[in-house]
């Protein structure tokens, strides 16, 4: 049966329901989708209890683990505006409790309506699982000709990259947390190694985990690349200068003496099951082999060398 009305949990599944010109069958969505612009003005049916924009990736830090700790939810549910959305489809995920909205949610969602939803819930931990998601939603509403055009063309722009002979791989960790180091896991790894670089630390498809500064003085990386989960360029580079500029084990790092320090627009490209991870891949490209990628573009302010 075709699905008419979609609430969306996630900001990814936000942004290919609008690639996939399907945007009228949308009645509501998170606080943090942005993308497209346009997806801003539809009710939003999950609100965060605290602000993470205005605080360090150290306060986020603490203020999660105190909500855990005492059983609290991050999320909470705007119920007039699923009552009102009355959806036929709800979109979630079983990726991450931190970074949208997660189980309790979509429980209280289906407890409040009368005719219970269908939900479709996102758990890609690679490329191919993020492909997929787009397939199956594309199909659950109805677009799959559109879906299949996406999917072709993202294939076809991560082959391009994997089809480059390269040489010499770099050793590379990319970071997901600076305070405390968490390591970037779940299609991260991937999105490296398909990008002419050898992944170090965590395995395609892991889970992201807390580290030391111990374990990255062991690895001793070439290159380090910064991509706080849900940060930009410029927030990236204050929580850089406020945490590990004058940290001297840090400064002691063979990446860091070469300046091959890179932060990047992880909320845009890297942090979510997006189909935007692919130009994730052409940024870490362009970073890792620009003489090889030279005429490669990717977008004005999605990388930095620090």
């Amino acid at each position: 049966m075709q699905k008419k009305r979609i609430i969306s949990f996630l900001p990814s599944a936000t942004e290919l329901i609008y690639e996939l010109g399907a945007q009228e069958k949308l009645f509501g969505v998170t606080h943090e989708c942005d993308y497209p612009s346009e997806a801003t003005s539809k009710p939003k049916v999950i609100e965060s209890v605290f602000q993470p924009e205005k605080m360090s990736s150290k306060e986020i830090d603490e203020k999660i683990c105190d909500l855990s700790e005492k059983g609290e939810d991050i999320y909470k549910l705007v119920t007039q505006n699923v009552s009102d959305a009355k959806p036929d489809l709800i979109i979630s995920q079983e990726i991450c409790e931190v970074c949208s909205a997660y189980t309790n949610q979509v429980k209280n969602a289906i407890e409040i309506l009368d005719e219970k939803p269908e939900i479709y819930s996102m758990s890609p931990h690679d490329i191919n699982g993020i492909l997929k998601c787009v397939t199956d939603i594309a199909e659950k509403i109805n677009e799959e000709k559109r879906g299949r055009e996406i999917v072709n063309s993202l294939n076809s722009r991560i082959d391009k990259i994997k089809d480059v002979k390269i040489s010499k791989r770099p050793k590379i960790l990319a970071i997901e947390w600076i305070n405390p180091f968490f390591t970037s896991g779940h299609w991260v790894p991937e999105m490296i190694e398909m990008s002419g670089g050898e992944n170090m630390i965590t395995k395609k498809g892991e889970h992201s985990r807390k580290m030391g500064i111990e374990e990255i003085e062991n690895e001793n990386p070439d290159v380090l690349i910064l991509m706080p989960c849900g940060f930009d360029v410029q927030r990236t580079v204050s929580e850089y200068e406020k945490y590990l500029k004058n940290d001297l084990r840090w400064n002691e790092l063979r990446a860091v003496k070469e300046r091959k320090v890179f932060a990047v627009d992880a909320n845009s490209f890297f942090s979510k099951p997006s189909i935007r991870v692919v130009t994730g891949i052409e940024i870490l490209a362009k970073i890792l082999h620009p003489e090889m990628f030279e005429e490669l573009e990717v977008p004005n302010n999605s990388f930095l060398k620090i």
